[in-house]
């Protein structure tokens, strides 16, 4: 089957039950995210860009948690930022990035567009669309890390798989769907990622940028503008990446994020929540020492004293403090007050991150982490490598899933939160998604 078959064919139906459950999982994940990212600093500055330079045109969309009308492609552009601003959407370890981020708020632009100027686009149809952009857009970042020399940011591949949700959804004939692709690939930045690792800032892993760069090639490509042919799907060295396109899922293999922190910390926070299951009296005012060994991409995290809430979450040191000190690690702990909180600060300081060659070794087919831990009685508690839960082989449960949305998005309050919950849950039997989402596209109250 081609990728033009398949984006034009394809129904949700005809993917695997696990497969259409991790997409509908995807849904709820960033919209909780979206949810949990409203008010922070990043969603708010992207939103005021959006309705500043880029007001509604022929194709417009509500800013998501907002409200307000701008251009489709601002309503990307802000999307995708807000998405990646809370780092603690699913991911995938082939593409060493993410797909959902980019993807679900693009298309969700995309769609309100659409329902703008009357075309109505079922749950199902929905649904269909994003596994199309969530299975091409993984695919397309396993291709690019197979053959690209750098490490480069989700932005770089993921508005292939906006494209291939877009063409779907606005119906496009095969030449103007290979002129997109190729306008995207093209345009798409290979954002050097360790760079944002390194330092932080709200760049982070350039989403904001695929969701952009994928809904403009669509419309670049539907006023008649050609693009070279896409090499990420059309070259011969990467046509092992789409052979069995249709009957192999790399969907199956995404991961979801308890916490919202670079996944490359999650393996310590994961080890330390099971040494405190082991050992019920471990906590932060009974450690004198915290050493963590793990790979060299995560050891580059360090972050013992962040400075804003982009440094906190591409942090290890801190979240892994904050879990102790304040027994969870949500929005709250990595924005605001927490960020200088005295408490948290002082036991980051006393945590060395170092790297392990064995761990190492073993990424990025796997990202683990060891903790050795000096308690003030001179007891060492170690744990053995682990990684981190929610990956395929430790996957979150469902009602695990739904207490992470129900903890980042409680800014909506009870009753809209519970809204937004069912409706994505029910979204298969929608007649009019975007109808059934109403409350998606509505601003989030301001905090007391």
């Amino acid at each position: 089957m081609s990728l033009f078959e398949f984006s034009r064919d394809f129904d949700f139906l005809d993917a695997p039950q696990k497969t259409r459950a991790i997409v509908q999982n995807g849904l709820l994940d960033i919209i909780g995210v979206m949810a949990g990212a409203a008010s922070n600093d990043t969603s708010v500055a992207m939103r005021r860009f959006a309705e500043r330079h880029y007001p509604a045109g022929l194709y417009s969309s509500r800013l998501i948690f907002s409200g307000q009308r701008v251009n489709v492609l601002g309503a990307a552009w802000a999307g995708g930022f807000s998405a990646d601003s809370l780092d603690a959407h699913e991911g995938h370890f082939k593409s060493k990035g993410h797909a959902g981020a980019t993807v679900v708020p693009a298309v969700l632009a995309l769609a309100d567009a659409l329902h703008h100027q009357g075309q109505s686009i079922s749950g199902h149809d929905l649904l269909s669309a994003l596994c199309i952009g969530y299975e091409t857009a993984l695919r397309a970042g396993s291709a690019l890390m197979a053959t690209s020399p750098t490490y480069h940011a989700s932005g770089g591949f993921s508005a292939l798989g906006v494209v291939c949700a877009g063409a779907r959804l606005l119906r496009l004939d095969e030449t103007t769907f290979r002129h997109a692709l190729g306008i995207a690939e093209y345009f798409s930045a290979r954002c050097p990622m360790m760079r944002v690792v390194q330092a932080p800032t709200m760049l982070r892993d350039a989403h904001g940028a695929g969701a952009f760069t994928g809904l403009n090639a669509l419309f670049m490509a539907l006023e008649g503008i050609t693009g070279a042919p896409a090499e990420t799907v059309e070259d011969i060295a990467v046509s092992e990446h789409w052979c069995d396109l249709g009957q192999r899922w790399e969907i199956d293999s995404q991961y979801f994020k308890p916490w919202p922190v670079c996944r490359w910390a999650q393996p310590a926070l994961t080890a330390m929540l099971e040494l405190q299951r082991q050992h019920p009296l471990l906590a932060a005012d009974s450690i004198q020492t915290i050493r963590v060994e793990t790979f060299y991409e995560s050891m580059c995290l360090q972050g013992h004293s962040p400075k804003d809430a982009d440094q906190a979450q591409y942090a290890l040191a801190f979240p892994l403090a904050a879990l102790l000190v304040r027994g969870k690690v949500g929005p709250e702990e990595v924005t605001g007050m927490a960020i200088t909180a005295p408490d948290i600060l002082a036991l980051s300081a006393r945590i060395e991150i170092v790297e392990a060659a064995d761990i190492s070794a073993r990424f990025p087919e796997e990202i683990l982490s060891r903790l050795s831990i000096t308690l003030k009685s001179g007891e060492v508690l170690v744990s053995p490598i682990t990684a981190a839960r929610g990956d395929p082989q430790t996957p979150l449960s469902l009602e695990e899933l739904e207490q992470k949305f129900d903890l980042f998005a409680q800014g909506l309050g009870l009753e809209r939160s519970t809204a937004v919950k069912m409706a994505i849950r029910n979204i298969a039997q929608a007649d009019c998604a975007i109808t059934a989402l109403q409350a998606v596209f509505q601003r989030v109250p301001a905090s007391p």
